[in-house]
């Protein structure tokens, strides 16, 4: 018995495809796919949940002091006038900060290795880049998905089966977070 399905593809393209499924999956919560293609997401991303549940707790917050720009009313920096020059003004103040013990850091690594970066474009705004947002979607997993499948040991995950695509027959279906 083989330990993958080949998906018709070489491995870049089917490492690719996977890669790309198991984070649309985590992103969204749900995507409709072919049954072989779904399967093989499946035990990726169960994978993956599992670490994040076994990690999710597995760190230790600091204190640390921070410069932080001066703003006025409006949300512009302060600037004040030393030497002829125009320099910024900074506060110093005290921010709590997450940092991960190591086994939580391997875990954050093991999972950037199979999640491809995901991008959010606001509607009103769209068609520019900077109003573009990058998501952190380990974030999302450690403090989201993990706490929610904490109380759970595996199925993670529900194929539910919609039935034969029009064009070539092939067997859809909804695979979903649970």
């Amino acid at each position: 018995m083989a330990k993958y399905r080949k998906l018709g593809r070489t491995s870049d393209q089917r490492r690719a495809l996977l890669r790309n499924q198991v984070t649309a999956l985590l992103y969204r919560g749900k995507i409709v796919t072919t049954e072989a293609k779904a399967k093989e997401v499946q035990k990726i991303a169960e994978g993956i949940i599992a670490l994040a549940v076994k990690e999710k707790d597995n760190f230790k917050v600091e204190t640390v002091k921070a410069k932080v720009a001066r703003k006025d009313k409006d949300g512009k920096r302060v600037k004040e006038v030393v030497d002829g020059k125009k320099v910024t003004v900074y506060d110093e103040v005290d921010k709590e900060i997450k940092k991960d013990l190591p086994s939580r850091l391997h875990a954050r690594r093991q999972m950037l290795k199979t999640l491809v970066p995901v991008k959010e474009v606001p509607q009103e705004k769209a068609g520019r880049k900077r109003n573009t947002k990058e998501i952190d979607l380990v974030d999302k997993l450690f403090s989201d998905i993990a706490p929610k499948y904490a109380s759970r040991n595996g199925g993670y995950t529900r194929i539910v089966k919609i039935g034969q695509r029009k064009g070539d027959g092939a067997m859809e279906v909804l695979l979903e977070l649970v």
